[in-house]
């Protein structure tokens, strides 16, 4: 356990540069957004009502009331969680391969450490589970402190205040991004965990046979959704809806389960007995 430790931490120290651009670039641009779309509002109001003499209610009226969802649904805040989404992604493959096509062929030295190599494989799952969440956390403190900017900067009498609760359930990719419910939660990042070792296992599968272990990895990767989406098919196309929503749900949480478990024992295997130091 404490090699696995170990291991995180080294993992996660790899990515820490890179892990605060990606925070100062979310703050500064969601930041920003709020400003921007706040001062557009607020001035384009003063010019309606004390430039034009226009009556408050009627601009009301014409324009609405501004709430935190007008700025969470502008570019400023979706573009800088997107980037980070990609680079996450990205991030799956880059923790593998920089080992081996970085400097000296680093990864000799991770697979000759006086470990099991399954701890290499699991401290780079945790590592990126950790990054996911970590920015996730981020963006959570993030909506608290630029809620209150939006507060100080548009009169309550022309907001609509909305919830911590209301806005991530409103709000499209911040619904998917912090689930409110436990079912969610395993349903979102359960699913992103199980393509992350999907992943690996691909990985590990062109690392293990080079060319051929690219179309292993193809025709793993293409079986792994197929089973995925065998249930809802013959659900749908043999058993015409005969079951229900929740009871599909733990049908897929089970296959999910399986096919997780089953990527780490075979990434196990192709890294104790098929890559060689």
């Amino acid at each position: 356990m404490k090699r696995y430790m170990k291991l995180i931490d080294f993992e996660f120290n790899r990515f820490i540069k890179l892990y605060v651009v990606l925070m100062g670039l979310t703050f500064f641009s969601q930041m920003v957004g709020v400003i921007f779309q706040s001062r557009r509002y607020v001035n384009r109001a003063n010019e309606q009502i004390y430039g034009n003499f226009i009556p408050m209610d009627v601009f009301l009226q014409e324009n609405g009331t501004m709430s935190f969802l007008n700025i969470s649904e502008t570019l400023f805040f979706k573009a800088p969680i997107l980037f980070a989404i990609v680079t996450l992604i990205l991030c799956v493959f880059f923790i593998w391969y920089r080992d081996w096509f970085g400097k000296n062929t680093f990864s000799y030295r991770l697979l000759a450490l006086p470990t099991a190599r399954i701890n290499l494989y699991l401290a780079k799952a945790t590592t990126i589970l950790l990054l996911i969440l970590g920015l996730v956390a981020f963006q959570l403190l993030l909506l608290l402190i630029e809620g209150q900017v939006f507060q100080w900067m548009v009169p309550h009498e022309f907001r609509t205040d909305l919830t911590f609760i209301e806005i991530t359930t409103q709000d499209t990719l911040l619904k998917n991004l912090i689930p409110t419910t436990f079912t969610e939660f395993l349903l979102y990042y359960g699913s992103g965990m199980t393509f992350v070792f999907i992943a690996f296992t691909v990985i590990l599968f062109e690392r293990s046979y080079h060319l051929k272990g690219v179309f292993y990895g193809i025709i793993y990767s293409g079986l792994c959704l197929f089973i995925l989406l065998a249930p809802l098919l013959i659900n749908k196309l043999v058993l015409n809806d005969y079951l229900y929503l929740k009871e599909l749900f733990f049908v897929e949480l089970g296959i999910g389960g399986i096919i997780l478990v089953g990527s780490i024992l075979i990434g196990h295997f192709l890294l104790k007995k098929k890559i060689m130091v």
